[in-house]
């Protein structure tokens, strides 16, 4: 025989008690007393309605547009009414007039109508497949290229000019490398592997990208981590990922760039002085 789940039973005798509950009582608040009509619960005269309690419950629930139910909904509604409780003691206690609560519900008030305001905005002008796709070409060909070197890192000049001339006496560079380079490539022959110049300090970037594919600086390159040799082994366009795939983190963008667009128009014809 099977065995009956003891939380079944428990959700199976919870459902039957609201079933059978008079109907007097579903309008009946924590408190025993009775709502307002279209309220949730009425604290000391004070009404809370339906749409702020939809507001919260979606707040706590991390912005889930699916309504709470059952023990859920019972429990974000007294968090609510203890959060109305200690509002109203505050209140009575002259809190709201103090400057510095003012300025946070000041605060808090502007973020909401902006909020607001940004998201009627961009339902009136949800971005297109057009400019969807544009941003996505846009992005495509502003992204780098990708590198493959070697390098070998010394302390100053003088032992980064004399490693120059033995590789063009037809020194190897990979073993060059695992002799005489600080760096902690040097067991690998000075690899790199493929990376993106941007992930480079500036100078060994600029002196990646301006050599010709097998060729080494001529002049060693400093940087904040010494001195440098690089050989540019190879390039390669980066790997491009379907336009479908990231679509969604496009469209993402694309929109908020025309937000951005439209807060800078709303600034060019608003008086602002700082």
């Amino acid at each position: 025989m099977r065995k009956t789940s003891f939380s079944l039973l428990v959700a199976s005798a919870v459902l039957l008690a609201a079933c059978t509950r008079p109907a007097e009582d579903t309008t009946k608040t924590a408190d025993g007393a009775t709502p307002a009509k279209g309220a949730v619960a009425t604290i000391n005269g004070q009404k809370l309605s339906a749409e702020l309690f939809d507001a919260f419950a979606m707040a706590v629930s991390g912005g889930s547009q699916e309504p709470l139910e059952g023990e859920q909904r019972e429990q974000a509604l007294d968090q609510l009414i203890n959060m109305t409780l200690a509002a109203q003691a505050a209140d009575k206690d002259g809190l709201a007039k103090d400057p510095a609560v003012q300025a946070r519900i000041e605060l808090l008030r502007t973020q909401i109508l902006a909020e607001a305001a940004s998201e009627k905005y961009m339902k009136a002008n949800p971005a297109t497949d057009e400019e969807i796709r544009a941003e996505f070409d846009a992005q495509v060909a502003q992204m780098p290229k990708e590198y493959k070197a070697r390098h070998i890192l010394v302390e100053n000049k003088e032992s980064a000019d004399a490693i120059i001339v033995k590789l063009q006496g037809g020194g190897d560079f990979a073993k060059l490398a695992a002799s005489e380079s600080k760096d902690s490539s040097a067991s690998n022959g000075g690899d790199l592997g493929w990376f993106s110049p941007q992930t480079m300090v500036k100078p060994f970037a600029d002196a990646v990208v301006a050599l010709e594919k097998g060729k080494y600086t001529q002049q060693p390159v400093q940087s904040e981590f010494g001195w440098h040799v690089i050989l540019l082994e190879d390039v390669r366009s980066p790997e491009v990922p379907e336009f479908e795939q990231v679509k969604p983190q496009v469209e993402m963008f694309t929109q908020r760039k025309k937000l951005q667009a439209y807060l800078e128009e709303l600034r060019k014809t608003a008086s602002i002085q700082k």
